[in-house]
């Protein structure tokens, strides 16, 4: 079968596997169908690693997918051969004490897609997974949008932990890419007061405002503070920063009004970020931060049947034989590009 594997910096091959085999009662072999590119999978592009996390070449990243099921084990009752499946990434044990607390997203033994040293990403033709991570869809689902719902459990998490009544909230979002987006999309479900976003990039500022935002702010053109404290004097409740960027954190802790909160969900390339600790204290900010999702497939399932319209983030569409070229354009921002899907046949 294809599998396409990193095979260095910014280097990304075609290889010839074997087809996996189901092995225990509760695995599901699957024919992937779709893939999205994330900003994870372009730091290990980009760099190699992030954090501790280092990858050894070669080595499959992708955790974004959609596929068809092709054979159970013999203790499969969930899902069934022929249906078209959104998957989680993140493989709990069940029974350390962090699972056993509701919490197997920060399992003590978490096996995680395209993570280095733990599971091959979904860059093939086929994987398998437990069925425990597999969510059959409905006959409105394609496999692309099916496998936005994994990027979209983040953004539903990540509003779900800012633990606020959103009524009347003003809110700020820090970078418009994917997971931006996604923060923006659930935020739209809820009563919120006006929506600032803070985007470089000119058409993903258009993308924001389409899909709901009060305003889209270039904070590198403009100074983020003083443009939002004209529109908002008292500043903003709660900022979700997506985006991984030291300045950004800058910026979040100046637009924020005393008592807010700041929700910490992109990665930063150099896993660290320094933080005015005089403002922070003065203000009394609260941090909050984003590991994944937890049991949050189900509700991503839920949005997008009632007509959230996630795919509205899909700008390009590549083959499996495209994987380098689709990475490319992403890491460099081009072409318009938010969210890029590999397509399997």
């Amino acid at each position: 079968m294809r599998t396409m594997v990193l095979t260095g910096i910014r280097k990304i091959e075609m290889i010839d596997r074997s087809q996996p085999e189901i092995k225990n009662a509760d695995d599901v072999l699957i024919k992937i169908k779709s893939v999205g590119v994330c900003g994870s999978d372009v730091h290990y592009f980009t760099e190699g690693k992030i954090g501790s996390q280092v990858v050894e070449f070669p080595f499959a990243v992708g955790h974004e997918c959609s596929g068809i099921v092709v054979e159970t084990g013999s203790s499969v009752t969930h899902v069934k051969p022929g249906d078209l499946v959104a998957i989680d990434p993140s493989i709990h044990c069940g029974t350390c004490d962090q699972c056993l607390s509701g919490r197997p997203h920060t399992c003590r033994n978490n096996r995680f897609l395209g993570c280095p040293g733990q599971i091959e990403g979904c860059l093939s033709d086929y994987i398998v997974m437990p069925e425990s991570t597999c969510f059959p869809l409905g006959a409105s689902f394609n496999p692309t949008t099916a496998a936005l719902i994994e990027p979209l459990t983040i953004g539903t998490y990540s509003v779900e932990l800012a633990k606020t009544n959103f009524q009347d909230k003003t809110i700020g979002i820090f970078g418009a890419g994917p997971i931006g987006l996604s923060v923006l999309l659930v935020l739209k479900t809820q009563s919120t007061s006006r929506i600032f976003c803070y985007e470089p990039l000119e058409f993903r500022q258009k993308k924001a405002i389409q899909l709901g935002a009060d305003f889209a702010i270039n904070p590198f053109s403009e100074d983020a503070f003083a443009t939002t404290e004209r529109q908002e004097p008292l500043l903003l409740d709660i900022v979700f920063e997506c985006s991984g960027d030291q300045k950004a954190v800058d910026d979040a802790t100046r637009v924020l009004k005393p008592g807010g909160k700041l929700v910490l969900v992109g990665i930063p390339p150099e896993a660290k970020y320094t933080f005015d600790m005089d403002l922070m204290r003065r203000k009394e900010i609260a941090i909050q931060n984003v590991r994944r999702q937890n049991h949050c497939m189900d509700k991503a399932i839920e949005l997008v049947s009632n007509g959230l319209p996630v795919d509205q983030m899909v700008t390009h569409h590549f083959s499996p034989e495209e994987t380098q070229q689709a990475f490319d354009l992403v890491a460099s921002y081009q072409d318009g590009v938010i969210k890029a899907m590999i397509d399997f046949s």
